[in-house]
């Protein structure tokens, strides 16, 4: 199985404002994280990539145009990279969101929550992971594919793939701009590096 780049899309207007986007349309990077996505392809630009898939929201795209352009590769939206459906929660600002009962129990088990209208972690989980193992296994195991989606559901994927309970996913940190190292094995998988912020120094294959 191939080496599959993480990449956490560019910081935006609504991360700043502290409201939670979910998958609402128009959400695009802002100046910062055009920069982020400009830092992003310089730091890769030595690896030998092979393929970038992205996210069908406008900043996971957005943030893999640098890359592909630089690479001369085009970008596969995958749906199934899709950010968390966070249903009546979309467009809601984080500090409404922490009064809530509901809040807390994100916060101590969120593998039994799930957003009002929307999905729950553990069918994002589930999503996100079988996006991952259909991009794995379309590549050859000596390639590094790049893969630009959403924090939390990179999060989940990272949780699954090295055996972390769902309940403890959010122990993990993967900001804006960041690069997570996956190496997917027929019978084992290891996290190579989380969270790695441009620039960097990336061991070529």
């Amino acid at each position: 199985m191939p080496t599959l780049l993480l990449i956490c899309h560019g910081e935006n207007d609504y991360l700043k404002k502290n409201i939670l986007p979910g998958r609402i349309p128009g959400v695009h990077l802002n100046d910062e994280g055009r920069q982020q996505a400009e830092a992003l392809a310089a730091a890769l630009e030595e690896l030998p990539i092979a393929a970038i898939y992205a996210s069908p929201l406008e900043r996971a795209v957005e943030t893999a145009q640098p890359s592909a352009q630089a690479k001369g590769l085009e970008i596969q939206v995958e749906p199934g990279l899709s950010d968390t459906d966070v249903g009546e929660w979309e467009g809601r600002s984080w500090k409404a969101l922490e009064r809530s009962k509901a809040w807390r129990a994100i916060q101590q088990m969120p593998s039994q929550f799930r957003f009002p209208g929307g999905e729950s972690f553990a069918e994002n989980q589930e999503r996100a992971v079988a996006a991952l193992e259909r991009i794995a296994a379309a590549h050859r195991k000596e390639e590094m594919v790049a893969v630009v989606f959403h924090a939390d559901p990179i999060k989940l994927a990272i949780a699954h793939f090295i055996g972390l309970p769902l309940d403890d996913f959010q122990k993990l940190m993967v900001g804006t701009g960041s690069v997570s190292v996956l190496t997917i094995g027929r019978s084992s998988t290891r996290l190579a590096a989380l969270n790695l912020k441009p620039p960097f120094a990336f061991p070529k294959k």
